[in-house]
């Protein structure tokens, strides 16, 4: 498995949300970013987790609630990339993906665009 800090890993999430352009993070709402180190025990290779309501499925009823969360997983992250660069790309698709279920794309579509 490839070696890489937690702080180098979050490093690399955090950089990965920089780069999602202005006028979509601006629409983002009411959604936090984590970062673990292992998936459920049940989807050992899982690299990210959306778990919340879409903005799509939103309506007069969403109020009060606690923010969406994306998880982003360490170690299968690892242990699927050969290099640095590897995981750097990897983490990038990983982060669009699951902002993307943010915004209610689900996953053939993204598959389509090629975020699978």
């Amino acid at each position: 498995m490839l070696e890489m800090t937690r702080e180098e890993f979050e490093e690399l999430v955090a950089e990965a949300l920089d780069r999602i352009p202005p006028e979509l993070t601006r629409l983002m709402d009411n959604v936090a970013v984590f970062v673990e180190d292992e998936p459920p025990a049940d989807d050992p290779e899982l690299l990210g987790l959306y778990e919340g309501t879409p903005l799509t499925d939103r309506g007069e009823w969403y109020a009060g609630v606690l923010p969406d969360r994306i998880t982003i997983y360490r170690n299968p992250t690892l242990r699927m990339c050969e290099t640095r660069e590897d995981v750097v790309a990897e983490t990038e698709v990983t982060v669009v993906h699951e902002i993307a279920h943010h915004f209610g794309i689900d996953d053939a579509r993204l598959h389509a665009l090629g975020y699978g």
